[in-house]
Order: C-alpha cells, then sequence, then structure tokens
C-alpha cells in the first residue's frame, strides 16, 4: 500500500543516513545540556527538510505528505528534540501561511521558513486555555490600522528562538469561538518577550517557553485570514500537525524497540541471549508489531492528504495509538535493560521520558478520543 518509488527511496535514505551520522551522536550530550540544536538545524534547513512540504516555487522541497512523515520519523528516532522542532515548524506555522496567507504574507514570511532562514512556531495554548481552545484570553484591540495584542501564550516549542510566531488572540469578547484572529508576530517585536526554558521531564532541547504580549503593535497586513476565523484556521490546521507528532512518536518508539532488540540479542543470563526467553522475546513481538500498526496508520492519513480527501479522523487515530505506543513500547524497552534501562548510560530512559509528551500536545490522548468518536457520529449520520 505505501511502496515507495525511486525518488521517495533516494530521499528517505539520504535523510537516515543524515541523521545517523549528525543527529544521534549528538542526542544524549543535547538531553543533558538542554542546548537548542541551532546547527543540526541549520544544516536540516539545507538538505531541505524545515520546508518539505511547501511548494518549490515558494522556497520549499515540494515533498508529498508521505515522504516527508517517513523523513520525519528518521529524524525523530535519531532525536526526539529536533523531531518537534522540525514538526512545528513545516507544520502549522508554513501549512496555515500556505493555505490562508496572501501572496505578500507568503513572500515576507513563509518563504523565509521553507528555505530554513527561519524557524516557525505556534501559539494557541494559554493557562487557563488547553484543550478548550476557545476559552483562550489573550486580546488584540484595533487601534488605526494596527492591532494592540495583550496577553501570554505557555508550552510554545521554539518560544525564544524561533523568528516567526503565529499567534490566536481574541477580537471579540461576545462571540466565543468565532471572536478570535490569527496574526503573525516576529521576534523583536516592541511588546513580544518570553519566558526561560521550562524545566521539562523530556524533549529538554527543544526548548518550550511562555510568550507575552505587553502591546505589541501589530500591522493589520500582519492578521491571517478573516477577522474571527483564526481559531477555524488553527483548529483545521491540527489535522496535519497530528501527523506530525505520530511519526514523532513513532520515531521513539522504534529507536527504543531498536535498542531493546540489540540488547536483548547480545545480554545473557543463566547460559543463554535473554531474547531466547519468552517474557523478553513476547515483548519484542508485542513492540514491534504496536510500531508497524502505528506507522500504517500515520501513513494511511498522510496518503488521504495527499490525495486531497478529509483525513481528521484518520490523523486522531494515528496520533492517538502511535503516541499511546510509544510510552508502551519504551517503558518495556527499560524492563528489558533492566537495572541498565534506568540509567543515563543508555538510552532507553530518555526515550521513556521524551515519550510521554507526545500523548499531551497537539491534542491529549483524551482529544484525540473525542474527535474520533464524533467524526464517526457524523459518518454515520451521513
Amino acid at each position: 500500500m505505501f511502496t515507495l518509488n525511486a525518488d521517495q527511496t533516494a530521499i528517505l535514505e539520504m535523510v537516515r543516513g543524515f541523521c545517523k551520522s549528525e543527529i544521534a551522536p549528538l542526542a544524549a550530550q543535547y538531553d543533558r545540556s538542554s542546548e537548542f540544536p541551532w546547527e543540526q538545524l541549520k544544516a536540516l534547513g539545507k538538505i531541505g527538510l524545515l520546508g518539505a512540504m511547501i511548494p518549490e516555487e515558494l522556497g520549499g522541497s515540494g515533498l508529498d505528505c508521505v515522504t516527508y512523515a517517513l523523513c520525519l520519523e528518521e529524524v525523530s528516532a535519531a532525536d526526539a528534540s529536533v523531531g518537534v522542532i522540525v514538526s512545528v515548524t513545516n507544520g502549522l506555522p508554513q501549512q496555515m501561511l500556505l493555505k490562508y496567507g496572501t501572496p505578500e504574507q507568503q513572500k515576507k514570511f513563509l518563504i523565509p521558513l521553507a528555505k530554513g532562514e527561519k524557524l516557525g512556531a505556534f501559539c494557541l495554548t494559554e493557562a487557563n486555555s488547553g484543550s478548550d481552545a476557545a476559552s483562550l484570553r489573550t486580546k488584540a484591540s484595533k487601534d488605526g490600522d494596527d492591532w494592540i495584542l495583550e496577553g501570554q501564550k505557555v508550552w510554545i516549542t521554539s518560544g525564544g528562538q524561533a523568528d516567526t510566531y503565529l499567534v490566536m488572540a481574541r477580537t471579540d469578547d461576545v462571540k466565543g469561538a468565532r471572536g478570535v484572529t490569527c496574526f503573525v508576530l516576529e521576534k523583536g517585536m516592541p511588546g513580544l518577550s518570553f519566558g526561560k526554558p521550562e524545566e521539562k521531564m523530556g524533549l529538554h532541547a527543544a526548548h518550550t517557553t511562555t510568550v507575552q504580549f505587553d502591546g505589541a503593535r501589530v500591522p493589520d497586513s500582519n492578521r491571517i485570514g478573516a477577522v474571527g476565523e483564526g481559531l477555524v484556521i488553527a483548529l483545521s490546521s491540527l489535522d496535519g500537525g497530528r501527523i506530525g507528532i505520530a511519526m514523532q512518536a513513532i520515531g521513539i518508539a522504534r529507536a527504543a524497540f531498536e535498542a531493546a532488540r540489540d540488547y536483548a540479542m547480545q545480554r545473557e543470563q543463566f547460559g543463554s541471549r535473554i531474547s531466547e526467553f519468552e517474557g523478553i522475546s513476547f515483548k519484542i513481538a508485542d513492540m514491534a508489531t504496536r510500531i508497524e500498526a502505528s506507522r500504517l496508520l500515520a501513513l494511511k492519513a498522510a496518503s488521504l492528504r495527499d490525495a486531497g480527501k478529509h483525513y481528521a479522523k484518520e490523523a486522531s487515530m494515528a496520533k492517538l495509538f502511535a503516541s499511546e505506543t510509544a510510552t508502551f513500547v519504551t517503558k518495556e524497552a527499560i524492563q528489558i535493560f533492566g537495572g541498565n534501562g534506568y540509567s543515563r548510560d543508555y538510552p532507553v530512559e530518555r526515550h521513556y521520558r521524551d515519550a510521554k509528551i507526545t500523548e499531551i500536545y497537539e491534542g491529549t490522548s483524551e482529544i484525540q478520543r473525542l474527535v474520533i468518536s464524533r467524526q464517526i457520529f457524523r459518518e454515520f449520520k451521513h
């Protein structure tokens, strides 16, 4: 069903080789130092992975979603922190600008992102507005030809590091979900500031911060779409982002699986390799099966997107199953490693810490189940 052509195979082999030589060897170091991986991102930009699905005429590589998804798995298997940064900048900021931006906005904001010259961030979540996105409080007030933004966003991937921020702000206090508008802000604008990186359980090299708006003045030419359409634009764009997080989760799970498989083939107890014990071999079988099923779900969603078909349900299914697979596989990998798995001298404890967040961001597992069930009932009615 997902046989790759010669071009796709060549791209994937190139990316896999790059990730093994340039990203994977530094993953543990970046995890310990929490250093933002700028050099690796610049290199990924040079090979076209920071604007993977943007058309070539707009500075991107013009990849289909299936090819990009498989490339993202490779990046995430090498280092999940780099994977989420790549997923975010490729996903919501660029896709929103591609679909809803004017030609002038695309030239100013999208092309530098697609070329890898700049990095993008997506600002929706607030302290009191997570899954309930429509309750956001960041406010944008009209002032002549400008908008004045006041408020704060939280848990923003690449906050303080990214150059371009797509921000959802309330422009009408009465209209609820229809009272939110999307704006582009650029790092360095007066009134735009960032908190210190959060001290997180995992993904240490992917900085996550608050983004603060204190009278940030934004020209109306930086408004994306019509006034009041911001939340519709944001939520409709999340489907593609969920494919990205599914592939990140699959990459993490695969890395943990491969480490556990290799360890089981080498480790000996009671005079035999532990891979020969059913208690271990059955774990390996379950891990491999769930990873394969997750990948097929994600690639189905990606192929539907490439075909221009509706894929919201499939993207949520992929994100739900892949993220829960990642936590299952990484937990089992630690069990196979035994006491060594609990040590930072081995990679599986990092994979375990990195995996958990995939069940939370881009919509929690609970939200995915809500989306899936609503789509099922909607299809039944029709």
